[in-house]
């Protein structure tokens, strides 16, 4: 069989941003298109994170936070959360070498609390295992809301003696699970939904969102690059206005 040459995609006219955010969504739908049963699309969205890794340490991105499993996520039926504990324990069985070879370090956003004690352990595992590569890092959203962040926060706060007078926004960034990172520039949910579902809802306040029709399986390195292509022709005001508004 023939190996697809990959296409050439030219990044040397945009600003890349330094920190993409992704909903992946739709692997439900991407399975019952085919007939097939809802564990199977997460399996092949677990297929394609690879892929999407691959291409965001291609792009320069600096920083990738995935949204894996939701705090809500718990809410769904007990096979299909069995389903996914195994799909994620085999990802860190499988996929870590992979990743720590391409310089990816491993960041965890959420609660271990709650998990399954050996799914814990590959998580630690991971993170200690990548912690000091610097060529991408990868957030990955496990078990994580972001009124959860705020709530934790908020305790960690209280239990180190934050006086009032001393909050600031940047104190209350540090006491987030991304203390240290950049916020993202651009947030992606995929399968064409146009809700922010509980994810960075602090981080993102001023990020670009950018829909996509494609289920996220289906979601490949050349829907990567439009999505930076159509960052670009965004006008980032922050609350302020452009200098083209005259």
């Amino acid at each position: 069989m023939l190996k697809t040459q990959k296409k050439e995609l030219d990044l040397s006219p945009y600003v890349v941003p330094q920190h993409v955010a992704i909903i992946m969504d739709g692997n439900g739908r991407w399975a019952k298109r085919r007939g097939l049963p809802r564990q199977a699309g997460h399996r092949a969205g677990a297929e394609n994170l690879r892929r999407i890794v691959r291409a965001s340490v291609e792009f320069g991105i600096k920083v990738l936070t995935i949204y894996a499993f939701s705090t809500e996520n718990w809410g769904r039926p007990e096979s299909e959360i069995s389903a996914l504990m195994r799909i994620f324990a085999r990802v860190l069985d499988q996929e870590i070498d992979q990743l720590h070879a391409q310089g990816v370090c491993l960041h965890h956003l959420g609660e271990l609390q709650g998990i399954n004690p050996k799914l814990q352990d590959k998580v630690r595992r991971a993170l200690e295992i990548t912690k000091n590569n610097d060529r991408l890092i990868l957030n990955v959203a496990f078990n994580y809301g972001g009124r959860a962040e705020i709530l934790h926060a908020v305790r960690q706060m209280l239990a180190d003696n934050v006086r009032p007078e001393d909050l600031t926004e940047e104190l209350f960034s540090s006491y987030l699970f991304t203390s240290g990172l950049p916020d993202p520039d651009l947030v992606i949910r995929t399968s064409g939904e146009l809700r922010i579902s509980n994810f960075l809802i602090w981080q993102a306040a001023y990020a670009e969102y950018y829909p996509t029709p494609a289920y996220w399986p289906d979601f490949g390195r050349e829907d990567l690059y439009a999505a930076i292509v159509a960052f670009n022709q965004r006008d980032r005001r922050y609350g302020l206005v452009s200098d083209d508004a005259g």
